[in-house]
């Protein structure tokens, strides 16, 4: 963290509070303290962006640590985006990618919008129509509220 630069970049996953508010102010879908309680603790790679000790951003690669990954929870707080944050929190994630992911190891996003342009920079090709991706989704007692 310098005067021109006031963010400091951590490894490490954030809590469950951290997680539940960035998520949700973020823009993300929300999360359930029980289903951030199980998840978090499965991370295999967490990073947080913090200004003035207060996490403003975060990412996460899940997986199973051989075959599979995922890039996950990429979010960043509405006061801080457009000033490069996603791009950071995603250098971190493909340095330890580089690092960390053996010959043939897969690894998958999902990009919200028009956010494959910034994992593009980062290798990620969209699949279709080769392969499309799916999902199924248990329905959230905090969408309502």
């Amino acid at each position: 963290m310098t005067a021109a630069d006031p963010y400091t970049v951590i490894h490490q996953t954030p809590s469950t509070e951290t997680y539940r508010h960035l998520r949700q102010a973020a823009g993300l879908s929300p999360k359930t303290r029980e289903a951030a309680e199980r998840g978090l603790p499965n991370t295999l790679f967490g990073v947080q962006v913090l200004c003035q000790g207060q996490t403003v951003a975060m990412g996460r690669v899940i997986g199973d640590g051989g075959a599979f990954y995922q890039v996950v929870d990429i979010a960043v707080l509405p006061a801080h985006q457009g000033r490069g944050l996603g791009k950071k929190v995603m250098a971190e994630i493909a340095a330890y990618i580089e690092r960390e992911v053996p010959p043939s190891g897969y690894v998958s996003l999902i990009a919200d919008g028009q956010a494959f342009r910034l994992y593009e920079q980062f290798g990620f090709a969209l699949t279709a129509p080769a392969s499309v991706g799916m999902g199924m989704r248990k329905p959230n007692a905090l969408a309502g509220n």
